[in-house]
């Protein structure tokens, strides 16, 4: 069965049909009713454009991810597994788009090609065009993330100010007075990436309050950065004892660079930060962490996004995670001898 047979049957144009099932055009409703009527008794289904012009609804969701041309980090991987089997349980798809540089063009198609009922947007900034694009549209959305004033929006996210500044007391209270900071890349925290900014300003209002001397530094999220990141560090201010970080996958060079140097932790040398629990898990010995609970923040932006498109003119809804810290062992009393 072809589009030529589903013209025929109804007593159309060929290009009548491919308008029903495109929305290219405006088809009066007597002959659209029609299109469609000989459509479900064929059952056509070249896609999902049939049911979806008669539901009202794709019954697929859009997943806005950073560009295909960088690496995903697994806390992004995390988001994205969550958000695809939260969906699946709704009984809805999902439409996988990059977004940034050369990919503005697959989030524009997102926005406008009745492609999806809703999108879900990752990796918010703090002044976010995209966020700005859906505003205009008013296509249902909701985000990963927030922008700097996010009052009147849909979103789930963690508060990395409250929990660096958690990590950075706990520090202070096992006796360390000289701290180190390791951010998310350069690129990143100078295009307004929301975790970088509050994260930084987390450490730095508890550094002041405690009284201590805090340094910060950006990083690339690779090992191989964390190690010459760390290493750094330790050069140009040898008097830090500790380091905090929302690197996650600066991790494991950060553990070798403290390895190569000879500083056990935690008798010489503390670690710790906001990650995912088996980046935790995984570093040696295990880190003290807030962990990041991916699975159920995929779940519940999921939920949002599905309220949201059934009542378009309900209230907007957020939801704020502050994760107490994960006592593991890679933290300890400030040594006696650093260095």
């Amino acid at each position: 069965m072809n589009i030529g047979e589903i013209a025929q049957r109804a007593g159309v144009a060929r290009s009548t049909v491919s308008y029903v099932l495109s929305g290219k055009r405006t088809v009066s409703d007597p002959i659209r009713q029609r299109v469609l009527a000989v459509i479900e008794e064929l059952d056509y289904r070249p896609n999902a454009a049939a049911r979806a012009l008669k539901e009202g609804r794709t019954r697929t969701l859009g997943l806005v991810i950073p560009p295909a041309t960088q690496r995903l980090t697994d806390m992004q991987l995390s988001f994205v597994a969550s958000v695809v089997e939260a969906a699946a349980h709704a009984d809805f798809d999902v439409l996988l788009s990059p977004s940034g540089g050369d990919h503005d063009r697959s989030f524009e198609r997102i926005v406008t090609g009745r492609r999806v009922d809703g999108v879900l947007l990752m990796e918010i900034r703090l002044e976010d065009d995209r966020v700005t694009r859906l505003q205009q549209t008013g296509l249902p959305f909701v985000t990963i993330g927030r922008t700097a004033d996010p009052h009147d929006m849909w979103w789930v996210d963690i508060d990395y100010t409250i929990l660096i500044a958690r990590c950075v007391h706990h520090l202070a209270d096992l006796g360390h007075r000289h701290i180190a900071f390791i951010n998310r890349s350069t690129e990143l925290v100078a295009a307004g990436y929301g975790p970088g900014h509050r994260a930084l300003t987390g450490f730095r209002e508890a550094v002041s309050e405690r009284g201590l001397t805090g340094v910060d530094a950006c990083c690339p999220d690779e090992a191989t950065a964390g190690e010459t990141c760390l290493g750094q560090l330790r050069a140009d201010h040898p008097r830090t004892t500790a380091v905090v970080t929302i690197n996650e996958a600066a991790l494991p060079g950060i553990q070798r660079a403290l390895e190569r140097a000879g500083l056990d932790v935690p008798a010489r040398f503390s670690v710790t930060g906001v990650a995912a629990r088996h980046w935790a898990e995984d570093f040696r010995p295990p880190l003290t962490a807030a962990d990041v609970p991916t699975l159920d923040m995929g779940a519940e932006a999921v939920e949002l996004l599905l309220a949201r498109i059934a009542e378009p003119e309900a209230s907007p809804r957020q939801l704020l995670h502050a994760p107490p810290i994960s006592l593991r062992a890679s933290t300890g009393p400030v040594p006696r001898n650093p260095g």
